[in-house]
């Protein structure tokens, strides 16, 4: 096979596969927005007051410590079986 028209067939194939060269835009000045409603300001606050209290009441522990180390320390038997009930009936009930 014998393509004769060489030049013709370039001129269609340039001419088809010609790349036109798209000018850059000029920057649009824009700012970002951002607004916090008061709800989450409040979640925030009091997120940051949980995060600042202690697990664990120093004071209160030091002073059982001290009192068991004394010998002063006593708790009432009455006490201890209600809070063991209490917290079976709540484990029981799926609390």
């Amino acid at each position: 096979m014998r393509i004769e028209d060489r030049i013709r067939i370039f001129q269609i194939y340039s001419s088809s596969t010609k790349v036109n060269r798209v000018e850059k835009k000029k920057d649009v000045e824009s700012t970002d927005k951002l607004e916090i409603s008061c709800e989450a300001r409040d979640f925030h606050a009091v997120l940051n007051a949980i995060k600042s209290t202690p697990d664990i009441r120093e004071e209160k522990v030091n002073e059982i410590k001290s009192k068991i180390e004394s010998g002063t320390y006593n708790v009432s038997a009455k006490d201890v079986v209600e809070k063991l009930i209490r917290e079976y009936k709540q484990a029981k009930n799926g609390w």
